[in-house]
């Protein structure tokens, strides 16, 4: 690695960013242009029906945002002709074709002369997702995306985030390695991209010949997709897409420079641009959120596993130095795990003692204004402990009100049909999520932490981009930063 400034590297450099008002692109376009900025442009490529509409949206779900609050006190009522300056809002989809949806055939040839680095963050992280929406945007939309690459006269450098949870149920250390082209985690052959398409075609041109409403459509598709993913070892669409698409990208990448970048469970910000900004419920703060306001009263899983999250700034900053560190490798591909269960693991107990003590010294306000008293939760260490519980708490009464309900009031029927929906959320949950409550697995990272070692020894400014894990006090953060974060930004 030839290893530089990170601020000079990115001085007068020309970025495309797909997904741009996602979690991470966010944060990573607003630490680009409070850190440097003399960029020379970011591209950054969103849904939208029109550039007016991916305006709109940007300014509403990024600049408007807390994040940007850094910027607003640097550059006051300038901010937003900073960011015009600094920035193309563009209307776009890349599951389109290898244009990216992108209509402008002026902007097209400005983007193909111009840009030197791609950075793909377009996904969906819906573990339930529809198997058609989840392959056209996780699997077909990067390939579409490598295509364009492709066209860039300019390019330095791909960057494509995946998942590390890529690795399935994978138990023990698991490398920074690729999967190849056709690999399946059981063994199972016969694993195709194109007969992966034409089933998920097939099968939604069935559906729609059948005449069945979209309700319906949606539910067949969302079960298709597990149902395929388990066909080859993988838990659920998402990780089966994403596995997906890094194979096909290291299939077809030719000479293109490819940087595959697999960060663990991304959490609140550690410390860049402030401590604990995070949006929307991410996979451990429905916990947080379930506890805080008194409706979750157990916890399905292994009380001493270990946890792998990484704060959200950690995996911006390492991308960043990552771009800068493998720029211009022709042909290359390496693959970075970004988290913490090597570097600095942290317990599943760790998180719940910190939650309790958080909640009984700032109790949740609930809407009667009374404050909301937690408890301890009660954890179920395994499934036959959870089967037992359901059976205990709901199942039986369940069959109570179905016994009576053909005799009782419409109000024993409501409450039927509403505890009938409860368990069966419940039960989705656990089918879609129980991978990963009794997960064994830890996630080598050497090859980041030969990056964060190289990156120190070349005096880089990793004070800049530090996406040191073992800067991390988990009891402070979880205390002061992310619980309370996760409070001011999600509770609603």
């Amino acid at each position: 690695m030839q290893l530089t400034s990170v601020l000079k590297f990115l001085e007068n450099r020309t970025i495309l960013v797909t997904g741009a008002t996602g979690f991470l692109a966010k944060i990573f376009v607003e630490k680009i242009l409070r850190v440097q900025p003399n960029v020379k442009k970011l591209y950054l490529l969103l849904r939208a029906q029109d550039h007016n509409a991916a305006l709109q949206r940007f300014k509403n779900e990024a600049v408007e945002k807390d994040l940007f609050k850094l910027l607003r006190e640097k550059y006051g009522a300038n901010l937003n002709t900073f960011i015009s300056q600094r920035t193309t809002i563009i209307p776009g989809d890349i599951t389109c074709d290898e244009n990216l949806g992108v209509k402008d055939s002026n902007l097209l040839q400005e983007m193909w002369r111009e840009v030197e680095v791609i950075v793909n963050l377009a996904a969906t992280t819906n573990f339930d997702e529809r198997y058609d929406t989840a392959l056209e945007l996780n699997t077909l939309g990067a390939i579409h995306v490598l295509n364009f690459a492709k066209k860039c006269s300019k390019l330095k450098v791909l960057l494509h985030v995946s998942t590390a949870y890529v690795s399935g149920e994978k138990t023990g250390l698991i490398l920074e390695t690729p999967y190849n082209l056709g690999e399946t985690l059981n063994g199972t052959s016969g694993l195709n991209i194109d007969t992966e398409k034409k089933v998920m075609e097939e099968t939604l041109k069935h559906l729609r010949f059948q005449g069945c409403s979209e309700e319906a459509i949606t539910a067949a598709m969302k079960e298709l997709g597990l149902e395929r993913a388990r066909k080859y070892g993988w838990p659920n669409t998402y990780v089966f897409t994403k596995a997906l698409a890094e194979m096909v990208l290291g299939d077809l990448k030719e000479d293109v420079p490819l940087v595959i970048f697999r960060p663990t469970i991304v959490t609140s910000t550690f410390q860049d641009p402030f401590p604990g900004w995070v949006e929307g419920i991410r996979t451990i703060d429905s916990l947080a959120v379930g506890y805080g306001k008194g409706k979750l009263t157990c916890f399905l899983g292994d009380p001493d596993a270990i946890i792998d999250i990484i704060p959200a700034d950690m995996v911006v900053n390492a991308m960043i130095v990552t771009m800068m560190a493998h720029a211009d490798q022709r042909g290359s591909q390496i693959i970075y795990h970004v988290g913490t269960s090597v570097s600095n693991p942290i317990e599943f107990t760790c998180i719940q003692d910190c939650a309790f003590h958080y909640f009984r010294e700032h109790p949740w306000i609930d809407k009667q204004g009374k404050p909301v008293i937690v408890g301890k939760v009660n954890v179920l260490s395994s499934m036959d402990s959870f089967r037992r519980y359901m059976a205990l708490h709901y199942l039986l009464p369940l069959k109570g009100l179905e016994i009576v309900n053909t005799v009782l009031c419409q109000f024993l029927q409501a409450k039927y049909l509403e505890l009938h929906r409860k368990i069966k959320f419940v039960m989705r949950l656990i089918d879609l999520y129980g991978p990963y409550l009794f997960f064994k697995g830890i996630y080598d990272d050497m090859n980041t932490e030969k990056l964060r070692r190289a990156g120190k020894a070349a005096g880089i400014e990793m004070d800049v981009f530090n996406f040191n894990p073992k800067s991390i006090n988990w009891e402070d953060y979880f205390s002061n930063t992310h619980i309370p974060g996760v409070v001011k930004y999600v509770f609603k």
